[in-house]
């Protein structure tokens, strides 16, 4: 706390990237220069004896691979470095009982992520009241969507600032989460009555004092027909795939198609959690 009342906050707020085909072509290349990063730093730990084991050994063995294996090189140093702290802090998370070890990466069951460590490199400015545009190393300027305000230009200091940032690919696509630090007024205490809650199934939660809150289904009756009809389509055509054949384009488009969906309800449900649970919240205490 730096002052009388206030408190330092630090939280994180994601944003839709708009990329370009180009653009998001090589945040796909840095994402999996990334993860071969992590396999490469993961199969150097079990190689090497427990006393080399060493931040700067891990350092030192990073560098090399970057001047060694070309495709290394599109990953910015910063984010190589990230990827080296990140391992650590895993280990170090499972020597405390927190998380299972660490371990190799899938390219398909991986989620593709960059960091961007230094908010300094972000140079971000709004454009518009929906947009905004950032730096990201050797990336290049990039569009965001302005859905909340950040501290940037006149209204950024010393305890309101951005300290950096990573970029997540879902199924939506790319992603900017930026790590946002503020300085904000104390809360005060809720003078709220206090309930209790009862999660259920056919009644998703019921509260002690009689309310209750449900919600309908998560896709419109149109959305689940086409979501049965891609999933019946998807099915026919890998019956007749033989065994050992690629997939083919169609049938990966199907997927896609219900994948898209199927995240479309996905975060209609998380949508529906985050403002029943904001409006319990507000109205009762703990």
């Amino acid at each position: 706390m730096s002052e009388r009342g206030l408190e330092t906050r630090q939280f994180g707020h994601r944003a839709r990237l708009a990329l370009s085909p180009a653009l998001a072509v090589k945040a796909d290349e840095q994402a999996h220069a990334a993860r071969t990063m992590w396999n490469l730093l993961h199969a150097w730990w079990q190689m090497m004896p427990k006393e080399k084991r060493t931040l700067a050994d891990a350092d030192a063995a990073i560098r090399q691979a970057r001047r060694d294996v070309d495709f290394l090189t599109v990953l910015p140093a910063q984010a190589a470095q990230a990827v080296l702290k990140t391992y650590f802090q895993a280990w170090k998370n499972c020597w405390a009982g927190r998380a299972d070890a660490p371990n190799f990466k899938a390219r398909f069951r991986s989620t593709l992520t960059v960091d961007v460590p230094q908010g300094r490199d972000l140079n971000i400015v709004r454009v518009h009241r929906r947009w905004g545009m950032a730096s990201l190393p050797k990336i290049g300027r990039v569009r965001f969507r302005w859905t909340k305000e950040l501290p940037v230009g006149k209204q950024a200091g010393e305890e309101n600032r951005i300290t950096g940032a990573r970029l997540v690919k879902d199924t939506l696509g790319w992603h900017i989460a930026f790590r946002v630090q503020t300085l904000e007024r104390v809360p005060e205490a809720h003078q709220g009555p206090q309930v209790g809650i009862d999660v259920g199934i056919t009644v998703p939660l019921a509260l002690s004092d009689g309310e209750t809150y449900e919600h309908g289904q998560w896709l419109t009756s149109r959305e689940q027909a086409r979501l049965l009809g891609l999933e019946q389509r998807a099915a026919q055509r890998k019956k007749h795939r033989k065994p050992g054949e690629r997939t083919s384009r169609r049938l990966h488009h199907t997927y896609d198609q219900i994948a898209g969906l199927r995240a479309k309800a996905k975060r209609r449900a998380l949508d529906w959690q985050h403002k029943t649970t904001t409006d319990i919240a507000r109205t009762y205490s703990v």
